[in-house]
C-alpha cells in the first residue's frame, strides 16, 4: 500500500514537472506582456547573441511573445509590435533602431455608452494628415512622424492629445475613450431668449451668438448694438447705437469692448449703423450689474464682443449687400496651427443714392450745420457738392504656438468722411468737412500650464479722431476742431483651479489714456489747445464657486484702482463686485448683484453749432477739480423662472452715480453754461414674459424706471434726469420655419423730459450779454410718447451643397409715426426763440442679400 501511495505521488510529481514553461524567452514571455529590454535579454541568453541599441529608445517599450517562438519568429513579432527597425549586422549581432516614419491606428469608444464614435476626426498636428475613424469606430495612418502629436475629436467630446508613438500599428489596435464635453461654469440657463442665438448666464449676463441668430423685427441681420436694445432696461433715446442708454446712465457710461480692446467709437453714419461686423463675432456679451472685478470702467453697463477664438480646419466666408454698405469676411487656415480672419465692409452711399439712404440722411443731418447750409441766401447758390462714405475692416491672425500657448493678433479700423460744399453766385464758397476714425491693434497670449493654471497676458493701442474743418469764404472765416484720444494698456491675469468647482482669479492691468481737444478760429483769431493724461493701475482678486448640483453660483471679487496723472491728482478707489445665483427649484432661481465703480473718460456735450452739429460729444480725461471722477454703486435683485415653452423673469435695481457735470448730460438750457457738479439715482423694475417654442418665439416686455439729478448749486436742486423714461414697453414674436423667418414688433416708452422757456414777453432776458433765454424749472415738461412698429422677414436657400444665400426684407416704423426725440431752443438772429425739434426715422425699407460658403 505504502508503494503504491509512493508510485502515486512520484506520478503527480512528474506531471507537475512537465507542466511548468520551458526556460528561454518563452518561459520569461509565455502571453505575459513585459518591458522589452527584459525580453531582448533572455533572447541574449537563449540564443547566445548581442543586442545593440539606446536604451531611452526602448525603455518604455513593451511586448507579448508567446511561447515556444524561434529567435526569427520572435524578432518578427517585436518589429510589428514596436515598429522597429531591427538590423543583423552578422550571425550573432543584431541592432535595434527608431524609425522616423511609423504607422498607427485606434478604435475610439464613447466612455458612457462603450459605443463606437464613427466620423471622428484624427489629425497629425503640424501637417495635412489627417483620417477619420469608421462605423465600428477605426481608424488607421501611415508614415506618421514618431514624435508627432495626433489630436483626436468628434463633437460633444472633450479633444484628446496622445503621442503617435502610444498608437503603433499593432493587432489589436489601441482602444481609446472620449469623454463628453461639459462646460460646467459657462452653462447656458436659458437655450432660447426672445430668439434664437439670445442666452442668459448663470452670472446675470447677457449672451448673444450672432451665427445662431435668430430674427428681430426691423433687422435682417445681427446688428450687434441694434440688437441688444430689444432688452429689458436698454434703448436709445435717440434711435442710434452710439448713444445707447443702459438702466438711465448715458452712452459714455458704457464699456465697450472688441476683443478685449477699448473702443471710442461704436457707429457709422454717425450712429445709425454699427461699426462691427457681426459674422466674425462668436459671442456679445451684455453686462448690467455684478461685473467680474477684471472689468474697469462701464458705470452703466459692459457690451464685450468677442471674435472667433478657434482655428477652424477648413475656410468659411461670406459676402452680401443692402441699400447702405456692402461688405464680405473669411476665416482662412494656413495650417493646423495657424490662421487668419479679416472682414471689410464699405458704404455704397458715395456712389448711388437710395430710398434707405435718403432717409438715413435727413435723420443723421437735420438740425446741423449740413442742413441748414446757405442760411438766408439759400436762393444764391449755384451748386452744391456733396459727398459721405463710410467703410471697415478688421483682421485676426491666430497662432497655436504649442497645445497650451494660444497667440492672437487683432486690429480694427473704422472711418466716417463728409465733405459738403456751397458755391454761391458770387464764386465765393462754403465748405464743410467731417471725418471721424478709430484704429485699434491688440494682442493676446493665453497659456495653459495644467490642469489647474492658466495665465493671460494683453496689451492694446487705440486711437480715436474727430476733426472737423468749416470755411466761409465770404467772412474769409477758418474754425478747425479735434478731439483725439489715445490709450495704450497692458493686462494681466492667473486663475488657479484648486479643486472642482472653486476658482481663484489674480491680475494686474495697467493703463495710459491721453485726450487732446483744439480748437482754432481764424477770425475772430483764437486758440485753444487742451492736452491731459492720466495713469492707471489696477490690482484685482476674485474668488469663483459653484455647489453641489449646481444649485449655487458665487463670484466675489475686489479691483483696487490708484489713479494719477503729471500734476498732483492722486486717488486710490477699492470696488467690491458680487454675483449670486441660487436655484429655489430646479426651474426657478434667486440672483442678486452688486458692484462698485468709477469712471475717468467721460463725453462732454458742446454747443448744437461745434462739429457741424453732427457729433456734438468730446472726449475728455477727469482731473479731480471741475470734472471729478465718477463714482457708482448698484445693486439688483431678480427671480427667474425657466421651464417648457415659457420664461419669465423680474428684477429690481438701485443705482447711484456721483461726480457728473452738467457739462457731460447735455443740458439744453441754462444749466448746459455752468458746468456745476452733481449726482443722479435711478431705481426701477425690469420684467420678461417670453413664450419659445420650435417655430415661434414671443414676448412681452416692460420696465419702470425713476431717474432724478441732485445738483446742491441749482435751483431747483432736485429734478428729472435728461433720461427719465418712466415706462418702456416692448412686444414682438418671430416665426420660424425651415429657411423662412418672419418677424414683427412694436416699442413703446413714454415722452423724456425737456425743458421750455418762459412765456412772453419774458422768454429772453435781455439784461446779460450775450442774450440768454429765460427758461421754466428744468425739466418741468415732457415730450409725447413714442411708438413705433417693425417687421423683418428673411429666407435663406442652398445654392449648392456648400453654399447658402438668403434674401431679407424690413421696415423701420411701418406706420410712419412722427415720433419727437428731442426739442431744444435757440436766439435767432433777431433774438427771437426758436424751436427744434429732432424727428425720428420714418417709415424706412431695406433690403438685403448674403452668400455663406
Amino acid at each position: 500500500m505504502p508503494q503504491r501511495r509512493l508510485r502515486h505521488f512520484l506520478f503527480l510529481t512528474g506531471l507537475l514537472l512537465c507542466m511548468l514553461p520551458h526556460t528561454g524567452v518563452a518561459q520569461e514571455g509565455s502571453g505575459q506582456t513585459r518591458p522589452l529590454v527584459e525580453v531582448l535579454r533572455a533572447l541574449e541568453s537563449q540564443h547566445q547573441i548581442k543586442f545593440s541599441f539606446l536604451d531611452k529608445d526602448l525603455q518604455p517599450l513593451q511586448v507579448t511573445l508567446k511561447e515556444g517562438l524561434s529567435l526569427d519568429a520572435a524578432l518578427e513579432e517585436i518589429r510589428l509590435q514596436t515598429q522597429l527597425e531591427i538590423n543583423r549586422l552578422d550571425p550573432r549581432y543584431f541592432t535595434l533602431s527608431k524609425p522616423q516614419r511609423i504607422s498607427v491606428c485606434g478604435r475610439l469608444l464613447d466612455n458612457f455608452a462603450s459605443e463606437a464614435l464613427a466620423g471622428a476626426t484624427i489629425e497629425v498636428m503640424g501637417s495635412n494628415q489627417t483620417a477619420t475613424t469608421d462605423a465600428d469606430g477605426n481608424f488607421t495612418l501611415g508614415e506618421v512622424h514618431r514624435d508627432a502629436t495626433l489630436r483626436l475629436r468628434f463633437l460633444g467630446y472633450k479633444t484628446r492629445y496622445l503621442p503617435a508613438s502610444q498608437l503603433l500599428r499593432s493587432q489589436p489596435c489601441t482602444t481609446l475613450v472620449m469623454s463628453m464635453q461639459y462646460q460646467q461654469l459657462d452653462e447656458v440657463v436659458v437655450y432660447k431668449f426672445l430668439t434664437s442665438g439670445l442666452s442668459r448666464e448663470p452670472d446675470g449676463s447677457i449672451r448673444m451668438r450672432p451665427a445662431d441668430f435668430g430674427l428681430l423685427p426691423g433687422l435682417t441681420e445681427p446688428d450687434v448694438l441694434q440688437s441688444i436694445q430689444a432688452l429689458p432696461g436698454i434703448k436709445s433715446i435717440d434711435e442710434t447705437v452710439s448713444d445707447i442708454n443702459i438702466r438711465g446712465g448715458t452712452n459714455d457710461q458704457n464699456l465697450l469692448l472688441w476683443d478685449g480692446i477699448k473702443m471710442y467709437q461704436s457707429g457709422h453714419f454717425f450712429g445709425l449703423i454699427s461699426a462691427f461686423n457681426p459674422y466674425l463675432t462668436e459671442t456679445v456679451t451684455l453686462i448690467k450689474n455684478g461685473a467680474s472685478a477684471r472689468y474697469g470702467e462701464g458705470l452703466s453697463g459692459i457690451i464685450r464682443m468677442d471674435t472667433f477664438d478657434e482655428i477652424r480646419r477648413t475656410y468659411f466666408g461670406g459676402t452680401g449687400f443692402n441699400l447702405i454698405s456692402g461688405d464680405a469676411y473669411a476665416h482662412v487656415p494656413f495650417s493646423d496651427r495657424i490662421a487668419f480672419q479679416f472682414s471689410a465692409r464699405r458704404s455704397v452711399t458715395d456712389l448711388l443714392n437710395t430710398p434707405t439712404y435718403d432717409l438715413f440722411t435727413e435723420r443723421a443731418f437735420q438740425n446741423t450745420e449740413i442742413s441748414t447750409l446757405g442760411g438766408a441766401d439759400s436762393d444764391q447758390i449755384a451748386g452744391r457738392e456733396e459727398s459721405f462714405y463710410f467703410y471697415d475692416f478688421s483682421g485676426k491672425l491666430l497662432v497655436d504656438l504649442e497645445d497650451r500657448h494660444r497667440l492672437r493678433l487683432n486690429f480694427l479700423y473704422i472711418r466716417n468722411s463728409l465733405f459738403y460744399g456751397e458755391t454761391l453766385s458770387d464764386n465765393s464758397e462754403n465748405q464743410s468737412d467731417l471725418d471721424q476714425q478709430n484704429f485699434s491693434l491688440g494682442g493676446r497670449l493665453a497659456s495653459t500650464w495644467n490642469d489647474r493654471w492658466t495665465t493671460e497676458v494683453s496689451g492694446y493701442l487705440t486711437q480715436y479722431d474727430l476733426d472737423s474743418y468749416y470755411l466761409t469764404e465770404s467772412n474769409n472765416q477758418q474754425l478747425f476742431q479735434l478731439n483725439q484720444v489715445k490709450e495704450t494698456a497692458l493686462k494681466t491675469r492667473a486663475d488657479y483651479h484648486p479643486m472642482e468647482g472653486i476658482r481663484w482669479s489674480n491680475g494686474y492691468q495697467f493703463l495710459v489714456t491721453g485726450i487732446t481737444n483744439i480748437s482754432e478760429v481764424s477770425r475772430p483769431p483764437f486758440e485753444s489747445r487742451i492736452k491731459d493724461v492720466l495713469y492707471a493701475h489696477s490690482a484685482f482678486t476674485e474668488w469663483e464657486y459653484e455647489g453641489p448640483e449646481k444649485r449655487l453660483l458665487t463670484t466675489a471679487g475686489l479691483r483696487l484702482n490708484y489713479l494719477t496723472n503729471p500734476g498732483d491728482f492722486q486717488q486710490a478707489l477699492l470696488e467690491p463686485r458680487l454675483s449670486l445665483r441660487y436655484k429655489l427649484t430646479p426651474h426657478l432661481a434667486l440672483e442678486a448683484l452688486g458692484e462698485f465703480k468709477n469712471q475717468t473718460s467721460l463725453q462732454k456735450v458742446d454747443l448744437e453749432q461745434n462739429f457741424l452739429g453732427i457729433e456734438k460729444r468730446r472726449w475728455i480725461l477727469a482731473d479731480q477739480d471741475s470734472l471729478p471722477v465718477v463714482t457708482s454703486r448698484q445693486a439688483s435683485l431678480g427671480l427667474h423662472y425657466d421651464r417648457g415653452n415659457w420664461l419669465a423673469g423680474a428684477e429690481g435695481f438701485y443705482k447711484e452715480v456721483n461726480g457728473i457735470t452738467t457739462d457731460t448730460q447735455g443740458f439744453q438750457n441754462e444749466a448746459q453754461f455752468n458746468g456745476e457738479i452733481g449726482a443722479y439715482s435711478v431705481y426701477g423694475v425690469e420684467t420678461l414674459l417670453n413664450y419659445k417654442s420650435e417655430a415661434w418665439s414671443t414676448w412681452l416686455s416692460y420696465a419702470l424706471n425713476r431717474n432724478t439729478y441732485r445738483f446742491p448749486d441749482l435751483d431747483p436742486s432736485e429734478f428729472p434726469n435728461n433720461l427719465d423714461i418712466r415706462h418702456t414697453a416692448s412686444m414682438g414674436t418671430n416665426y420660424t420655419r425651415g429657411g423662412l423667418k418672419l418677424g414683427i414688433g412694436l416699442n413703446y416708452r413714454s415722452g423724456r423730459p425737456y425743458t421750455e422757456p418762459e412765456p412772453e414777453p419774458n422768454a429772453v432776458n435781455t439784461l446779460v450779454f450775450p442774450n440768454r433765454i429765460n427758461f421754466q424749472p428744468p425739466n418741468s415738461s415732457r415730450l409725447p410718447e413714442y411708438l413705433r412698429a417693425d417687421a423683418s422677414a428673411v429666407y435663406s436657400f442652398a445654392l449648392s451643397e456648400t453654399v447658402q444665400a438668403s434674401v431679407g426684407a424690413s421696415v423701420l416704423n411701418l406706420t410712419n409715426r412722427k415720433n419727437i426725440l428731442n426739442v431744444y431752443y435757440r436766439l435767432s438772429d433777431q433774438n427771437e426763440v426758436e424751436r427744434i425739434e429732432s424727428i425720428s426715422l420714418g417709415l424706412t425699407p431695406n433690403l438685403s442679400f448674403r452668400i455663406r460658403f
